[in-house]
């Protein structure tokens, strides 16, 4: 039997001044082998969100199926209030547990990392600069990747082709690339020509680069929240990350892009002294940054998605690929190399 009405009925969910939320799913299942250092590592990358995010920034664990003491040491992350939502799961894989990360809440801005990246001071005042700057951005990298840049940036291509907005321009951290090179096992990841330009957009004295992996990313909220499918039978790879990470930013015909300078490392499945050094010199981020003004997103028409399918598919020819670095001034050598 019950008595009376429960009194939080048509009680509205409270999400206080949070605007931007940090989810990290986290897959630690032994502590040997290739996961030897990384339960290190990923106190490295929490560390750093702890020091380095504003006090507006929603931190959410989610535990995929990670080794007794991993769980624990999130636990009592949450027990000292240092991060705001724990969630312990089996291992269902990094997409399904990042879209458990952002059920039941709805904020502006989402970032997705990994449990191995170590983040650098300025790093969201960076990203937000971006979204500002550039309206129809829907994604922003805080590493920049030029081998990528037409990676789902179809629409951007065409929109620029002609424009002096869009130039090839130097490189501000070549070293990071490397560091990024290193961090996946590969040296030889990038050629000359990556760490010496890329594609750079300039809007109001604000730089973006085009080109950007997934490992860490800001997105706009509303691409994820009106998804219609948020499930993948994938635990990981494939064309897993590519349908729910990647591809959902370019249907809603919205842009793809990068911070210009590094603001965050990737660092892999081994412990290195840098990786403790750079980390202590974070200074911790106290003060609140202001939300960023976003336009509304709108839908786009089927016309839209067409045009954005067809500018995909065109732009991914070599023959488009090559004339585009020519017109932004890449030398014939650079071009072959790009």
């Amino acid at each position: 039997m019950r008595i009376g009405t429960n009194p939080e009925k048509n009680t509205e969910v409270a999400q206080g001044d949070f605007y931007h939320q940090l989810v990290i799913p986290v897959y630690i299942p032994e502590d040997q082998g290739y996961y030897k250092d990384s339960f290190v590592i990923f106190k490295h990358c929490i560390q750093s969100v702890l020091k380095s995010c504003h006090p507006q920034t929603f931190i959410t664990l989610v535990d995929n199926g990670s080794m007794a003491k991993v769980a624990s040491y999130i636990d009592t992350l949450y027990q000292e209030q240092k991060i705001h939502e724990v969630i312990h799961t089996t291992n269902v894989g990094k997409i399904n547990a990042f879209f458990k990360g952002i059920g039941g809440h709805r904020f502006s801005l989402i970032t997705i990392a990994d449990a191995d990246v170590l983040f650098l001071n300025g790093w969201q005042a960076a990203s937000y600069a971006i979204f500002e700057a550039y309206p129809k951005t829907g994604f922003v990298s805080t590493t920049p990747n030029p081998k990528l840049w037409k990676y789902h940036t179809g629409a951007l291509l065409w929109r620029f082709f002609f424009s002096n907005r869009l130039t090839a321009a130097p490189i501000e951290n070549p070293d990071a690339l490397r560091h990024f090179a290193s961090s996946i096992g590969n040296d030889r990841f990038f050629k000359e020509v990556h760490y010496a330009k890329a594609l750079t957009l300039y809007e109001n004295g604000t730089k973006a680069v085009l080109g950007s992996g997934h490992f860490v990313a800001t997105y706009r909220g509303e691409i994820f929240y009106e998804l219609q499918k948020s499930y993948s039978h994938l635990k990981l790879g494939a064309d897993s990350v590519r349908t729910f990470l990647d591809a959902p930013v370019a249907n809603r015909s919205m842009w793809r892009l990068a911070t210009a300078q590094n603001y965050t490392y990737h660092m892999g499945n081994t412990a290195e002294s840098w990786m403790a050094e750079t980390q202590r010199t974070i200074e911790p981020s106290k003060e609140p940054i202001p939300k960023p003004k976003l336009p509304p997103m709108r839908k786009p028409t089927w016309v839209a998605n067409l045009v954005v399918r067809l500018l995909g598919k065109l732009s991914s020819s070599s023959f488009f690929q090559k004339q585009f670095l020519r017109q932004k001034g890449f030398s014939a050598n650079e071009r072959s190399e790009y």
